[in-house]
């Protein structure tokens, strides 16, 4: 059964980790999914033998259920539910050849980010750029590492949206017994928390490569769940529980899982790689880099401090020594 009723159940576009775990599971559901993966490479690699050679490659696809496409309009125009899972820092340029109107469809939102140069959320983003209909996106988000899902680990997220009925339909889409989701209409809430912690990632990534122990980083992590709950209080007023799973729980994954690129790119920062290089030894985006500048520039609009936020602005734009720039900050602690 479609979800809305055209060739295809759900088009997505993006072809990350992300992306490439959220179509195995809806293939391992048996829904029809139109891909679009620009990468011809890889596009070719996913036709012919069912996996992505360069993310999750372990992960055996179904494509049975699958078409793939470097036209992003045949994408787009092949189903009424359009999945977006590509980094931030990227959505324009995979959006700039649409030609096809979005403003009819439903879209999911898988990304984690801030549009660079425009400070907003994915969301904002493709309100205003693309004229949605109010209700007509939603945000998928929480604690969800790739590797995980695609191992069928057990996962909890949020779906976020204005629209609860269709909300609760992409919640069907992707619901399986290790994948569960709770509705909320907190789309400003669950987005920004979920720029934040990228940027908290960081951080925590950064004392782990100084040398910091355990106990320092509990202090550090409940630091930046107060900012967020700042953040969030002052930015996007309403009422709200910051310290419920929905806003807390990816930071919490994020500041101590290995699999955070995040944390790895503050850890390499952290052991004394340069920003470049450390963002070079990456094989993936870490959201929460661009995000340090973005919030920033919000911060400096709305007249908001975040101490450990602005600290990873500091080692990431102004080539402040990370272990000055920590001890400083601990000393506010």
């Amino acid at each position: 059964m479609k979800l809305f009723g055209k060739k295809y159940d759900i088009a997505v576009i993006g072809y990350g980790s992300w992306a490439t775990a959220l179509v195995g599971l809806l293939t391992g559901k048996g829904k029809s999914v139109m891909w679009h993966i620009r990468n011809l490479d890889i596009l070719e690699t996913v036709r012919s033998e069912g996996i992505n050679p360069k993310y999750l490659s372990e992960l055996e696809l179904n494509t049975k259920f699958i078409e793939v496409s470097a036209d992003i309009n045949a994408v787009v125009d092949s189903a009424d539910t359009v999945l977006i899972a590509v980094p931030a820092a990227y959505l324009k340029s995979f959006l700039e050849p649409l030609k096809v109107s979005l403003s009819d469809k439903f879209i999911i939102s898988a990304t984690k980010g801030l549009i660079p140069g425009e400070n907003m959320s994915v969301s904002e983003y493709l309100t205003s750029a693309y004229k949605l209909e109010k209700g007509g996106i939603c945000v998928i988000s929480g604690p969800s590492h790739a590797e995980e899902v695609s191992r069928g680990k057990m996962c909890f997220l949020t779906a976020a949206g204005a629209d609860k009925e269709k909300t609760l339909k992409a919640e069907e889409l992707f619901s399986t017994r290790s994948l569960n989701f709770n509705y909320c209409d907190d789309v400003a809430g669950i987005e920004y928390s979920a720029v934040l912690k990228n940027v908290y990632g960081i951080a925590a990534g950064i004392a782990l490569g100084l040398g910091y122990g355990d106990n320092f980083l509990a202090v550090l992590v409940s630091q930046c769940a107060g900012e967020i709950k700042q953040f969030l209080e002052k930015a996007f007023p309403a009422e709200r529980n910051c310290l419920d799973r929905k806003y807390m729980a990816d930071l919490m994954v994020t500041c101590y899982s290995p699999y955070s690129r995040n944390r790895r790119l503050g850890n390499l920062i952290g052991r004394g790689c340069t920003v470049r290089g450390a963002l070079n030894e990456l094989t993936m985006i870490a959201e929460g880099y661009f995000a340090a500048l973005g919030i920033k520039q919000i911060c400096d609009e709305r007249s908001l401090q975040l101490p450990v936020a602005d600290m990873v602005y500091k080692v990431l734009y102004q080539n402040i020594n990370a272990r000055k720039a920590m001890q400083n900050l601990a000393s506010k602690f």
